[in-house]
This record gives structure tokens, C-alpha cells and sequence, in this order.
């Protein structure tokens, strides 16, 4: 379980594959950590050197007292690249990741040759809906917005399955100062026109079943980048990537041939 060591903030990270294999980067939603990512990596092909974190007030990394800024997390995995010297990455964001993502590549192209934003916007609701979010995990907990927060998370078949059980786990054992901290990022960040300004390859992940980031705003986040290709998981929601996997890392595995990032993609079947 290697941590790195960035001075203001220590980040547990997780490398596999070849070291001189293609580089990819995960970055987790928020209230999750860098597991939700195992399923995927499993069903994808050799010759990928993969990165994987939990964000700062997540998982095993340091929680620091918050609030925290979209350019603190941003900050954050560009430092932890250079730590474990990684450029020229495909990388992959989820929900809050992928606003990370959007702000990496806008500052740093040579770390990020693509991105694929997964069920994620340039904005994500509104300062309001994060205040009230924040005063009530402040005042109850997380145990107390779990039933609300997967209901929007997962699909009914998959909520309804014992997996469930261990997303939420996940979700309520994380950090409160984490947790509130990354909200208090998310509202204060609109990335429209940087993201209007990407001229990199892309790739926008949505799904039916998403009640936090609907597959319509996922297509207006992906449309403002000129050239991108967007694909929508039917009958999964927010963790596509946790609900179905192998899907999941189908798409993910064209996307990668195609911009010649790794070996054959795993399927020429991009699932449903």
C-alpha cells in the first residue's frame, strides 16, 4: 500500500501492469476510493501500466480539515504523477475525477495525451444543492444521506443485490472532513470554458440509470470538446464501472486501441 509523500498531503496510490506499459490514471468519485476501479481492471487487456489513488479525504490518504478547492485536487494527482513519473496518460475520471480530469488536462498536456470523462459535467449542481448537502452530513453523518445517495448511485437491480452492501460501506466510512471538503470543491468549480478550450481526444461515459450526473448532461459536458465520442451504459447507473465492469472496460479498451494506447481492446462488443 505505497503512499506518496507530497509534502502538504500524503496520497495512497496503487501502480500495476508493466512499467514501461501504456499509462492510464483512475481517479475516484466522491465518497468511494480507488476499489471501485478493481472490476475493470481486471477485464482489461495486458500492457497497461495503471495508476490508481484515493483522493485527498478518501480512502487510506491523509483527510486534512477542509474546504477544499477543485485546484487542491487538481494539484494533488499532478504532483503524485510526477512522483511516480507518469506522463502522457489516458485518464479516466469519475464523477469528481472527472472535473480533476478536466482541470489536469487544461493545465498540464503533457501529463494527459486523452481523457474519458465518466458520468461526470463541467458544472455539477448548484452551490445551493452543496450547502445543503454539506449541512447535513455536518449536523447527521453520512449514514444519514446513504439511502438517498445510492438510490441516485446504482440501479434498482444492482441496489437491490448483496454487493450493494459493500458500496455503501465505502460510502458512509468515509472521511467526513474528506467528504465535505471535496463538496465544498465540486460547488465552487465550473469548468465550461476550460473544457470548451480541450483539443485532445475524448471519450464521454454515461448511463440510464444515473441520478446524479443523467446521461444529458454527460452529452453537454462531452459536446463542448470538438471530436468527442460519447457512449451510454444502458441500465446502469452512477458506478458504471462497479455494476458492470466488463462493459465498462470494453469501452474503455476501444477507446485506448484507438487512439493506439494499448494492445487489442478487449471486445469488439461495447456491451449495452
Amino acid at each position: 500500500m505505497p503512499i506518496a509523500d507530497l509534502g502538504d498531503i500524503r496520497l495512497h496510490y496503487r501502480l500495476d501492469g508493466p512499467e514501461d506499459g501504456a499509462p492510464l490514471v483512475f481517479a475516484n468519485a466522491l465518497g468511494t476510493d480507488l476499489r471501485i476501479w478493481d472490476g475493470v481492471l481486471a477485464a482489461l487487456p495486458d500492457g497497461l501500466r495503471v495508476l490508481r489513488y484515493d483522493m485527498r479525504g478518501h480512502g487510506l490518504s491523509d483527510a486534512p480539515d477542509g474546504p477544499y478547492s477543485m485546484g487542491n485536487l487538481v494539484r494533488d494527482v499532478e504532483r503524485l504523477m510526477e512522483h511516480v513519473g507518469m506522463t502522457d496518460a489516458v485518464f479516466v475520471g469519475l464523477s469528481i475525477g472527472g472535473m480533476v480530469a478536466q482541470g489536469l488536462a487544461a493545465k498540464r498536456l503533457d501529463l494527459v495525451r486523452a481523457l474519458v470523462l465518466s458520468h461526470t459535467a463541467c458544472k455539477i449542481g448548484t452551490r445551493a444543492i452543496w450547502e445543503d448537502r454539506i449541512a447535513a452530513v455536518e449536523a447527521r453523518g453520512l449514514a444519514a444521506i446513504s439511502d438517498g445517495t445510492l438510490e441516485k448511485w446504482l440501479a434498482p437491480a444492482y441496489r437491490a443485490a448483496p454487493d450493494a452492501l459493500a458500496i455503501r460501506h465505502m460510502f458512509e466510512r468515509t472521511p467526513l472532513q474528506g467528504y465535505i471538503g471535496c463538496c465544498h470543491a465540486i460547488s465552487g468549480t465550473d469548468f465550461m470554458t476550460p473544457t470548451s478550450g480541450l483539443r485532445c481526444a475524448a471519450l464521454g461515459i454515461a448511463a440510464s440509470e444515473d441520478g446524479s450526473t443523467p446521461p444529458d448532461l454527460v452529452r453537454e459536458t462531452i459536446g463542448l470538446i470538438p471530436g468527442a465520442q460519447f457512449h451510454l451504459m444502458r441500465g446502469a447507473g452512477h458506478l458504471a464501472c462497479v455494476e458492470k465492469p466488463a462493459d465498462y472496460a470494453a469501452i474503455l479498451g476501444a477507446f485506448l486501441s484507438a487512439q493506439g494506447h494499448s494492445v487489442p481492446p478487449v471486445s469488439d462488443q461495447l456491451g449495452s
